[in-house]
């Protein structure tokens, strides 16, 4: 079993927010796996099913971005899931837009909903896809700044972001580490 776990706020007035980019991956995932987000459970949306051999869950916390790792612990207690079996997509403010950057393990930065994960789970020994969606301009807050929609310019480029990030977890599901790293950091 695998668990992939895109973040974001649950809500229409998040949808189209930075701060939702890992909901975005995820979507795109259920519907590549033609899986739907029907059930709720651990205090999250989930689609369930197979891909291959392997069983899957693909969850979005409903418990807003900074109690992430509430949802995800009760998740993967429910699940049975090991930190091997854990991937979690999510937006990163420390990356070019567009830009994305995988680690197997590492520390949880300033992003407050991977900080309540890390802290929920007491390990950073998980694997994690990073979606940048860039630095907030000229000193705005960056709580405003993820809250805030991408502009016409920049949507297109953190579409195409969040679909290289449901490449990069089917890479990674289906080759590794290694082919992965090597295609997608570079």
């Amino acid at each position: 079993m695998k668990l992939v776990v895109g973040l974001g706020n649950p809500g229409r007035e998040y949808a189209e927010t930075r701060h939702n980019i890992g909901f975005w991956a995820v979507d795109l995932l259920a519907d590549r796996w033609g899986l739907r987000f029907n059930q709720k459970r651990a205090r999250s949306q989930v689609a369930e099913g197979r891909r291959g051999e392997e069983r899957v869950t693909l969850a979005k916390p409903l418990t807003y971005m900074n109690l992430s790792g509430e949802a995800v612990r009760q998740l993967m207690r429910e699940l049975g899931v090991g930190l091997e079996d854990l991937v979690v997509v999510y937006d990163d403010v420390a990356l070019p837009l567009g830009k994305l950057r995988l680690r197997r393990s590492g520390s949880a930065g300033t992003h407050n909903g991977m900080r309540n994960i890390v802290a929920c789970l007491g390990s950073q020994e998980f694997a994690r896809v990073r979606i940048g969606v860039g630095e907030p301009p000229g000193g705005e807050d960056r709580a405003d700044f993820v809250l805030a929609p991408f502009g016409p310019d920049e949507e297109p480029v953190a579409r195409d972001a969040a679909s290289r990030a449901a490449d990069a977890v089917e890479s990674l599901l289906d080759r590794g580490w290694v082919p992965t790293l090597t295609e997608y950091n570079r």
